[in-house]
């Protein structure tokens, strides 16, 4: 049951009506409105200059005006807020839930004794090595070899018109991404380019090294025969042939003299000849920089063609069913690809080699799911790509995707570009960059997502073909890449500045994930630091990331071991910074999944002697649990802090948050606490919707703050709003506060006369008469 404060003198009040029976002082008709402490000499806090930290000591009414004035953030600040804890929640649903069939674990993300295999590295091949005139190095493809490649191969889209050109030029540069079946097309095409010439017998062959086709004088170390050239993916592999082609160098000067670049031209002409005398022919595989390569002028000696990707569904079909395949066997297929989860592995994984090697497994009859499970694993995904490929545009790429996954390109490539010169050795030329060449090549695991339909709009929304990829880059590339962690933390604290507010809310979730690597290092390298800066977009950031940390069960328990610490320090200005970041943390992730830790530490955080500081961020991170579904449990805990009804500050900051909480409306998100719909009514407060649940502890709370100064005043305009904005809002409510005023008025002490003086003056207000107020006024008086 609430008290009254000890009646006082109270000052004659004209506006007061006789029947008032004596209000006491802290019942009077307006708030207060200081324009100073006269105690403290502090300049108000709305005096001060906009952005200006107040780091000296907070008095009473400062922090009181604050709350009154939403805790000095703007509306940006509070959707940026609301967003990022949206975006936590998205991230942390995707990691902590088995999406994939498997679940990555803290070893698959961390532990370099796990064993990565298959992924993006280059299968070896069973060859027999031949030593040909001239020193040249060859080797033989088998028959086993062979017959892998062309036994059931499915023809890409365009296949006879590279047959064709291979036939004319004798030279095809085959070009298309890693593991898209490149080589195998390539055998193939050598295997009926011969065939169809009728001279075969010299057999298919491996050059070792290709650039010794470029040398004067080469000629074609077995007659009758197919060469394939595999060139290594990336500009270091095509070095030797770019000036081959006559292609000038991304730094806009040529990589040798236009002489020897003629004289390369040259060469390919000669090399055509040598093959076409010896009746042999020669396929050039690479990746996008072969493509570019042979885009010069050069290319006009030799034949070209991309690979269009394959249906890897088609691919696993073939080689499992064979050309023909009755009904009942196709549809037995299909429902086994459907069940073990292979349909969406291929999508995520379209490349033909991991078509085919489940078509291995099948065919064996091994265990489908357990492969499936193996090719979806995003760590071995993540390993075998770094192994392959470390150029600073495509670990920028790769970086800036999984921290701004869901990001437009245009904002993607801008932070890759911003990212790429602290990867970039100091002597190596600037070039342009262009990230989407490499997007179906190197970067096969993102895509450009352009909407569903023809009628889709907007721009490009870059996504990984995984949902759980993003996040084990990140963690991978943090703990392997030592000689760029210092580059990528700076990067990384550039975005948290970023004008856009998903981007500093993208970036600040890719640094929870982060912290899970090494929580201790991340505390002292950066957490700490941003949790106690004077920038709100920092602390803002530190508290996402330690909700984002804390989320997993291995870090859980040191990410609350931290805010207790932070939120129990000192009263320092820093110290105070650190508190109210803890405040803000519990009030996410960390809140919902655990709310009676949360209000420990929100306790803790506000239970400060005479600091002051921190009630508007515990005020807000009350909020924030309530919007997190959490709301008995908050409202517990300010019954609990507030019960001494005295003046004492922790029962006039607790009185203080709770009206705070029933003055802020509820923002719409994507999903509520449990995915299940919004926590609220839009617009309208939640513990004004929810007021029936909660019916109870709200009107013990209402009832102490309408009896308390200075929370009395604030908590009068909340009733207020209540009643004229809100009621309208929630179906029903305009009923629920009638009844919630009944049950206030009933309590001992001058609740009754309290809520009729004020109910008779909102009603009778000449400027703004209140219908509602006058309402309730008479529901008050007939049932009390």
């Amino acid at each position: 049951m609430s008290e009254e404060t000890p009646v006082s003198k109270a000052p004659a009040d004209k506006a007061a009506p006789e029947h008032a029976g004596g209000v006491p002082v802290e019942d009077s008709t307006a708030p207060k409105d200081p324009k100073g402490s006269k105690e403290t000499g502090e300049t108000p806090v709305e005096q001060r200059p906009a952005g200006e930290e107040h780091d000296g000591p907070v008095s009473e009414s400062d922090a009181l005006r604050s709350l009154a004035q939403g805790a000095g953030r703007d509306e940006d600040e509070r959707s940026e807020s609301l967003r990022a804890g949206a975006i936590a929640d998205l991230i942390a649903q995707r990691l902590n839930a088995d999406a994939s069939g498997t679940r990555i674990g803290t070893l698959a993300l961390f532990n370099d004794s796990v064993s990565f295999g298959g992924g993006f590295h280059t299968d070896g091949r069973r060859t027999t090595g031949t030593r040909a005139r001239g020193g040249t190095s060859v080797l033989a493809v088998d028959a086993n070899e062979l017959t892998e490649h062309t036994d059931l191969f499915v023809q890409p889209e365009g296949y006879d018109d590279a047959l064709d050109a291979l036939r004319e030029h004798r030279i095809l540069v085959l070009t298309g991404a890693p593991g898209s079946g490149r080589e195998a097309t390539g055998v193939n095409l050598l295997a009926e380019a011969m065939a169809l010439g009728g001279t075969g017998d010299g057999g298919c062959h491996r050059l070792l090294a290709p650039a010794v086709i470029l040398e004067s004088g080469w000629t074609p170390p077995v007659k009758n025969g197919g060469y394939l050239a595999v060139l290594e993916d990336g500009p270091a592999g095509v070095r030797e042939f770019t000036a081959a082609f006559g292609v000038r160098s991304a730094a806009g000067t040529r990589l040798r003299s236009t002489a020897a670049a003629d004289g390369g031209v040259g060469q390919l002409a000669a090399v055509a000849a040598a093959l076409r005398a010896s009746d042999s022919h020669l396929v050039l595989v690479g990746g996008r920089d072969l493509a570019r390569a042979a885009a010069g002028p050069g290319g006009d000696t030799v034949g070209r063609h991309e690979l269009a990707p394959v249906d890897p569904r088609t691919i696993v079909e073939r080689r499992v069913l064979g050309l023909g395949g009755d009904p009942g066997a196709r549809a037995e297929l299909s429902a086994l690809l459907e069940s073990t989860g292979a349909v969406g592995a291929l999508r995520e994984q379209p490349a033909a080699r991991h078509a085919a090697d489940l078509a291995k497994v099948i065919r064996a009859g091994g265990d489908v799911a357990a492969a499936v499970a193996a090719l979806r694993d995003p760590s071995e995904q993540v390993r075998g790509w770094f192994d392959r490929f470390r150029e600073p545009e495509a670990l920028a790429f790769a970086l800036a995707s999984a921290v701004l996954e869901e990001c437009s390109y245009l904002t993607v490539a801008d932070a890759a570009v911003d990212l790429w010169p602290a990867l970039t050795p100091p002597d190596e030329p600037l070039y342009d960059l262009r990230f989407r060449d490499r997007l179906g090549h190197e970067q096969q695991w993102i895509r450009l997502d352009f909407g569903d339909g023809p009628a889709a709009t907007g721009p490009p929304r870059v996504r990984f073909r995984s949902p759980l990829l993003g996040q084990v880059i990140l963690a991978y590339a943090w703990r392997t890449l030592d000689s760029h962690r210092r580059s990528v933390l700076a990067w990384l604290r550039r975005l948290l500045t970023h004008a856009d507010v998903e981007v500093r809310a993208r970036a600040a979730v890719s640094a929870g994930v982060i912290a899970w690597a090494d929580h201790h290092y991340a505390v002292h390298r950066f957490l700490t630091s941003w949790a106690s800066s004077t920038s709100w977009p920092l602390r803002q950031s530190a508290a996402t990331a330690l909700g984002v940390a804390g989320s997993r069960p291995e870090s859980s328990e040191a990410v609350w071991q931290l805010l207790h610490e932070w939120a129990r320090g000192g009263t320092s200005a820093g110290q105070r910074r650190l508190a109210g970041t803890a405040a803000n943390a519990v009030g996410g992730l960390l809140g919902r999944d655990a709310p009676e830790r949360a209000v420990a530490v929100l306790r803790d955080a506000l239970d400060r002697e005479d600091d002051w500081g921190t009630l508007p961020s515990v005020a807000w991170g009350g909020v924030h649990l309530v919007h997190q579904g959490q709301a008995g449990v908050l409202l517990n805990a300010y019954l609990d802090w507030s019960e001494p009804q005295d003046l004492s500050p922790m029962v006039v900051k607790s009185l203080s948050a709770f009206v705070f909480a029933v003055s802020q409306p509820y923002e719409e998100r994507a999903g509520g606490p449990d995915g299940d719909g919004p926590a609220g009514v839009p617009g309208a407060p939640v513990l004004l919707s929810g007021l029936p649940r909660h019916a109870e502890p709200l009107a013990e709370l209402w009832a102490r703050a309408l009896a308390r100064r200075p929370v009395q005043d604030t908590a009068l305009e909340a009733l207020r709003a209540w009643i004229d904005d809100y009621a309208d809002k929630c179906p029903g409510a305009l009923d629920s506060i009638g009844a919630l005023l009944v049950g206030i008025a009933r309590r001992p002490g001058r609740h009754r006369e309290r809520l009729l003086w004020w109910l008779a003056k909102w009603a009778g207000d000449r400027e703004n008469p209140s219908a509602r107020a006058q309402e309730l006024l008479r529901l008050l008086e007939r049932r009390t």
